[in-house]
C-alpha cells in the first residue's frame, strides 16, 4: 500500500458519470441494540441523511445498500439494494452487490453511520485514486486505516465475489491484496468518527452542541 497526501497541483477531474455512490447500512448494529443505525437520528435527522448529502454532489447516482428497513429506506428517493445472500456477511458483501448493479466504472463506499464526512472529504479519495491509477483508494487518519471509506474500481467485482464465495469476510485482508493507495486525513482524524451505542451518539450530540 502507499501512503499518499493530498495535492491540489495534482488535482483530476472526476466527472460525475464516472462514479456511483454506495452507502452502507446492511449491518445488525449488534451494540445499537439491533436498531437500525442509518434510520436513527443524529442532531435531529436520520444518520444516513448525512451521507446522502456528502454523496450527492460528486456522484452521479447514490445507492443505499440495506438488508433491513428497506421501505422506509426507499423514503430518502434512492435505489435500494440488500446482499446478494441474507446472512449478513459485512461490508465486502455490500460493495459487491453495488459493484454487480452499477455500470459506472468507481464505486465510492462510506458507511451510514459516520455522520461528519464531508463531500470534499469524499473527493479526496477520488482525486488521489485517480491521481495514483489504484484500484482502491482507502482512507487513513494517520493511526489506522477506515477501510469502508473507499474509491474503488468496480472491475474488482469478480475477485470480491471470489474471496467471499471462499468463505472470507475481512475487508483488510482483501483489500492488501489490491493495487492500493491509503490517502492521508491525519489532520482530520475526527471525521471517521462511527457511531455504534446509543451511549456514543449522545456524547458525539454533546460534544458538537459545545
Amino acid at each position: 500500500m502507499l501512503y499518499c497526501s493530498f495535492h491540489p497541483i495534482k488535482q483530476i477531474m472526476i466527472q460525475k458519470t464516472q462514479v456511483t455512490g454506495v452507502i452502507l447500512a446492511g449491518g445488525l448494529a449488534r451494540r445499537m441494540n439491533n436498531q437500525d443505525k442509518g434510520l436513527i437520528n443524529y442532531k435531529g435527522r436520520p444518520m444516513i441523511s448525512y451521507a446522502i448529502d456528502a454523496l450527492s454532489t460528486i456522484t452521479q447516482q447514490t445507492l443505499i445498500n440495506a438488508n433491513r428497513n428497506q421501505e422506509i429506506y426507499q423514503g430518502f428517493g434512492l435505489p435500494v439494494i440488500a446482499d446478494q445472500t441474507d446472512h449478513f456477511d459485512g461490508p465486502l458483501a455490500g460493495v459487491l452487490t453495488a459493484m454487480l448493479y452499477t455500470s459506472s466504472d468507481i464505486l465510492l463506499v462510506i458507511p451510514c453511520d459516520s455522520p461528519l464526512i464531508k463531500a470534499h472529504h469524499l473527493q479526496k479519495l477520488l482525486m488521489m485514486r485517480a491521481t495514483e491509477d489504484a484500484d482502491v483508494a482507502i482512507a487513513f487518519d494517520g493511526d489506522r486505516l477506515h477501510p469502508v471509506f473507499l474509491a474503488i474500481k468496480t472491475s474488482l467485482k469478480t475477485k470480491l465475489q471470489d474471496y467471499l464465495n471462499s468463505g472470507q469476510r475481512k475487508v483488510e485482508a482483501w483489500l492488501k491484496q489490491q493495487k492500493g493507495v491509503n490517502v492521508d486525513f491525519s489532520d482530520v482524524p475526527e471525521i471517521f468518527i462511527n457511531i455504534n451505542t446509543l451511549s456514543e451518539l449522545a456524547s458525539l450530540e454533546a460534544k458538537n452542541n459545545e
